[in-house]
């Protein structure tokens, strides 16, 4: 019977934790350039157009990026899934954040990171992503 409880116990756990990931996850939607740009724009005028204090707003605002962990590799991911290697740019992501981490320099470790994890195809991805703004004017 006691087993039969905890089993009940440690299912519910699990179903209220699935619940709560999935409306954290949706809550998160992916950005368009349209967005990337007004965004931009705002965090311009908010870093006084400080290269690093605004990508780290940017990358804030877009839900790419906490204080703590740094940037989130799987929504990165997601924004590019069309190119089909999620889990390379995951890995290129999560190198770039551990090799750039630094907690008291948080403005640094968002635009070191950035450059890192955008000095190869993932920078091309990038130029076309933001291209598309264009396009769709």
């Amino acid at each position: 019977m006691n087993h039969l409880r905890l089993e009940i116990i440690c299912w519910s756990c699990l179903l209220i934790a699935m619940a709560v990931s999935t409306e954290a996850a949706s809550v998160w939607k992916l950005p368009t350039a349209q967005m990337v740009y007004e965004d931009l724009e705002k965090c311009r005028q908010e870093s006084q157009e400080e290269d690093a204090a605004t990508l780290r707003c940017l990358v804030k605002k877009l839900g790419l990026w906490t204080d703590e962990s740094g940037y989130n590799a799987r929504r990165i991911a997601k924004i590019f899934a069309g190119h089909n290697q999620m889990e390379e740019l995951m890995l290129v992501v999560e190198h770039c954040n551990r090799m750039e981490q630094d907690t008291s320099h948080l403005d640094d470790w968002a635009f070191l990171a950035y450059r890192c994890a955008t000095s190869g195809q993932f920078g091309h991805w990038v130029k076309n992503f933001m291209s598309q703004k264009e396009v769709e004017r």
